[in-house]
């Protein structure tokens, strides 16, 4: 940890390899002001999404809010694990973090010409003004950290191979080159994979010090920021429905089961700390952290179908109650299973066992089907059901092995 008073304003700090089993090490007020950017473009991200599974373009606008999504977590994942090794929290670095910040805003504000109109420039442009900002952070290391320069140059130069692509990308759409949707996605897949192949890359010649307890804390904070996202997204869909209704039963009832179905799904991501498995099994952190994409993406898209299961309690929509239940059960499942991946990386037990978990997925998943029948309102509620017996076994299973 840097010398001087938590207080005072460190004008410049050698940047070197904080401790990996430093005491006591929780994540910064800057750490947290800059994850309050990210709250805006989730935001953005899901209520576009919201808008197009309402419109019934739920295909389209999943392929939109994926790419869009990936560069949301992709930057924060990579300020977060080099915030884990190098934070000196001098002049420098904060000012870099506000360069980083002040891209995740402009990547907001173009959320919605990507997903209406395949319109990437603005999001394009957002994401490499946070990845450059991230390079000379690297460059940095790589003067002031003899021990990792190679790594910390090879975070720079292959990262600066990729937003070069990203450019490329945005040129060659402009200019009418690459117009077609299937050539986009197919180059964004491209990117994407080069984009997670450089972390593996650089740290072949030594690894950075990221600090398991740290990373696990950040994790938990983003997924405290992505649920309440879904909470956010669920209430400004029932204040919409209330402008434009009156209340009624269903509408009572579909708040309440996401309002439950969110605090099931806090829980069980909760339920074991991930620090003390990341510590033990340090070489399993990419799986673990890369998996996470999923995770989080699922708990955004969450928020877009539950906003789109209250306003369905108000008006018609485009689409029919059956799809609207999918946009609810297969985030949650998709949530589940990843949640379960991921667990068993890093941990000696998995708390739910896996026919447990997969018992509960199928069950959401098929539970839409019964719509016609039951009706939608129904059939959230059961998938509420659902999940909160699968809290209810996993709680009692980890209580045993304690």
């Amino acid at each position: 940890m840097p010398d001087g008073p938590p207080s005072t304003i460190r004008i410049r700090v050698r940047m070197t390899a904080r401790p990996i089993d430093e005491p006591h090490r929780v994540s910064s007020q800057l750490e947290l002001l800059f994850d309050l950017t990210f709250v805006i473009a989730v935001a953005a991200a899901t209520e576009q999404f919201a808008h197009t599974i309402a419109e019934g373009h739920a295909g389209s606008g999943l392929v939109a809010f994926l790419q869009v999504f990936f560069a949301i977590w992709w930057a924060w994942m990579n300020f977060t694990w080099f915030a884990s090794s190098y934070d000196t929290d001098d002049v420098a670095y904060r000012l870099l973090t506000m360069v980083q910040m002040a891209g995740v805003l402009v990547l907001a504000a173009g959320v919605t010409a990507a997903a209406d109109h395949q319109d990437y420039r603005t999001v394009t442009i957002g994401y490499v003004i946070m990845r450059l900002a991230l390079v000379v952070q690297w460059l940095r290391a790589s003067v002031e950290d003899p021990e990792r320069r190679r790594t910390a140059r090879r975070y720079a130069v292959g990262i600066s191979i990729v937003q070069l692509g990203w450019l490329l990308r945005l040129v060659l759409a402009d200019t009418g080159v690459l117009t077609d949707s299937t050539l986009l996605v197919a180059a964004f897949v491209v990117l994407a994979i080069g984009e997670l192949a450089v972390p593996r890359w650089a740290e072949r010649t030594a690894s950075t010090n990221w600090h398991p307890h740290h990373i696990a804390e950040r994790y938990g904070l983003f997924t405290i920021i992505l649920l309440g996202e879904t909470v956010l997204a669920g209430t400004n869909a029932v204040r919409r429905a209330l402008d434009a209704t009156h209340v009624n039963a269903a509408l009572i009832t579909v708040a309440a089961c996401a309002l439950v179905l969110v605090f099931a799904l806090w829980w069980l991501y909760f339920l074991h700390p991930a620090g003390p498995g990341l510590e033990g099994r340090r070489e399993r952190s990419y799986h673990w952290g890369y998996g996470h994409y999923g995770i989080f993406a699922a708990l955004a898209a969450l928020g877009a179908g539950l906003e789109v299961a209250v306003e369905q309690t108000g008006h018609e929509l485009h689409i029919s109650a059956t799809a609207v239940g999918y946009a609810v059960a297969v985030p949650v499942a998709v949530f589940i299973g990843l949640l379960w991946i991921v667990h068993s990386l890093i941990a000696e037990r998995a708390v739910v066992h896996l026919g447990i978990a997969s018992a509960a997925i199928a069950i959401i998943l098929l539970l839409p089907l019964t719509t016609p029948a039951l009706g939608p309102t129904t059939v959230l509620a059961l998938m509420t059901a659902t999940c909160v017996a699968l809290v209810g076994v996993a709680s009692w299973r980890g209580a045993l092995r304690q």
